[in-house]
């Protein structure tokens, strides 16, 4: 049985152009043997019929009906033929025109599975097929957008270990060499060293997890008042160290949000620590919330450096940098990833994130919502 199946499939075509084809072709002689059969069977009877009142012509009536019949038949014949040339060239180009569009994508498709994200297929029709060109376009270029930030990300990691990497290998080699001296300031820098790593490392993780939307959510009503409260709390012993006022301005009586109460004083932290990153010493800082409609509204405010309009649609990405010249190893340098994970925070909650700022020296203020508890009936 398996032989004579395998010999059955050879003789099948194998390509959806020569099966359109086949079947168009099908079609079109199953129409013409119809129109054969039924013609012939009919057009005598009816001619026939045509001369049974002249009766002048009875003796010629079987002459006249063969001549007739042969006529029809040859006539009939020769139709079929050049009908059936003319269905197979239309059905191939018709087979043709449809099979084109999706050898384009097949190819295409190869050529990305080998890398090459930038192929692209051209979309003629405004049909399924060119509906089909135009979501092959999509995905490749998505694709080719999450290789480049691959790339990114793979460059920007090992940038932002190559920093401290070198101090520890350069400390590491004085300390061997006799060079540099163990004392306790040495221990203190190399053990800061290690911290910026392990925090580094923390927060790529908790950044991974948050994008994939793998992380672990206690999502219940929470009071807005009570995370502020929290979250400044925090921090203000640092804003208190560098001289910069830190204030909360967020009613009692605002409305509960269905949220993770630990992720929102995590997003008001990174979002208050990037405050006083980039606000001077006597600068402010102000938190507030308000509702508006079914959401609540924070605001981390600051008097800082500000943001130039052409880096406020990129701030939350990952180890993007507003100031060029800021080094993330300075005391208070950050991750570079607080924000992308403030991002990821509140989307994951329900919310949406921005950051508003009227230009360089202006300040900056980080708005974030989250949706309203409404209490079941």
């Amino acid at each position: 049985m398996r032989p004579r199946a395998t010999k059955r499939s050879h003789r099948l075509p194998r390509g959806l152009g020569a099966k359109l084809f086949l079947s168009h072709f099908l079609v079109f002689l199953v129409a013409v043997l119809t129109l054969l059969i039924v013609v012939l069977a009919i057009a005598p009877i009816i001619f026939r019929r045509a001369f049974e009142p002249a009766p002048l012509l009875g003796g010629l009536d079987d002459t006249l009906t063969q001549a007739f019949e042969q006529t029809l038949l040859y006539s009939l014949l020769a139709a079929g033929v050049v009908a059936t040339v003319a269905a197979a060239l239309a059905s191939l180009l018709i087979s043709r025109r449809l099979v084109e569009p999706l050898r384009y994508v097949f190819a295409a498709t190869s050529r990305i599975a080998s890398g090459r994200y930038g192929e692209r297929v051209p979309v003629r029709e405004a049909d399924e097929l060119g509906e089909l060109s135009q979501s092959f376009n999509a995905m490749a270029r998505a694709l080719e957008e999450a290789e480049r930030r691959r790339m990114e990300v793979i460059s920007d990691v090992s940038h932002e270990l190559r920093t401290p990497l070198s101090t520890l290998q350069g400390y590491v080699e004085g300390l061997a060499e006799g060079v540099v001296e163990p004392s306790q300031e040495t221990w203190k820098l190399l053990y800061a060293e290690f911290e910026r790593l392990g925090r580094l490392v923390d927060d790529l993780r908790r950044l991974s997890r948050a994008e994939a939307g793998q992380l672990d959510l206690s999502m219940a009503p929470m009071s807005p008042a009570e995370a502020v409260r929290l979250a400044v709390g925090g921090m203000l012993p640092l804003f208190d160290e560098k001289g910069v006022e830190l204030n909360s301005a967020v009613s009692e009586d605002l409305p509960s949000v269905l949220a993770d109460v630990d992720r929102v004083v995590q997003v008001l932290s990174n979002l208050l620590s990037n405050a006083l990153r980039h606000t001077p010493d006597g600068g402010r800082v102000v938190v507030k919330a308000e509702v508006s409609s079914d959401e609540v509204t924070f605001e981390v405010m600051d008097t800082g450096m500000g943001i130039a309009p052409e880096h406020l649609e990129r701030v939350f990405e990952r180890f993007y940098r507003v100031d060029k010249s800021r080094s993330r190893g300075e005391a208070r340098g950050g991750s570079g990833v607080g924000l992308a994970i403030s991002r990821a925070l509140v989307e994951a909650m329900g919310g949406r994130i921005r950051v508003e700022s009227s230009g360089l020296g202006e300040g900056a203020t980080f708005v974030f919502t989250l949706p309203v508890s409404h209490p079941k009936s």
